[in-house]
């Protein structure tokens, strides 16, 4: 997609964001390099294949949008917010959002689960690793 094609400015950023997908049990970390409020530039350090749609969380606006993959280079992807438009849309519009409430409650649930899954993970790698190391025995 062409600078042309987009409809707002995306604006320079580097913010840490999450990568969630397969119902929460996957995830991985990205940078946010590009901003708008319909899309984004992520940078990966991870080659793992990615779904077309995923959860993108920006840990400091501390939000989640729902993301389509428009492409794809080397490490970096262009995404675009599927819920940019219903989130531009003034609330006098969509009187009843209990539904939408519970599925923003539910989305923050599955991202704080995966999240806490990776930091297990990784703790347990870290043990793991602890164990290999040379110990040296007093006689």
């Amino acid at each position: 997609m062409s600078m042309d094609q987009r409809q707002n400015v995306r604006m320079r950023t580097f913010l840490r964001g999450r990568i969630v997908y397969n119902g929460g049990a996957s995830s991985m970390d990205c940078l946010v390099r590009d901003l708008s409020a319909t899309g984004a530039r992520l940078e990966l350090s991870e080659t793992s294949p990615l779904p077309e749609v995923f959860d993108l969380y920006i840990q400091n606006k501390d939000q989640t949008f729902r993301s389509t993959m428009r492409w794809r280079r080397d490490s970096g992807v262009g995404v675009t917010f599927d819920d940019a438009i219903a989130k531009a849309a003034p609330v006098q519009e969509k009187p009843v959002e209990a539904p939408a409430a519970s599925d923003s409650a539910m989305s923050i649930l599955i991202r704080r689960i995966a999240e806490l899954e990776a930091e297990n993970a990784a703790l347990r790698t870290a043990i793991t690793s602890l164990g290999r190391s040379p110990t040296s025995s007093a006689a």
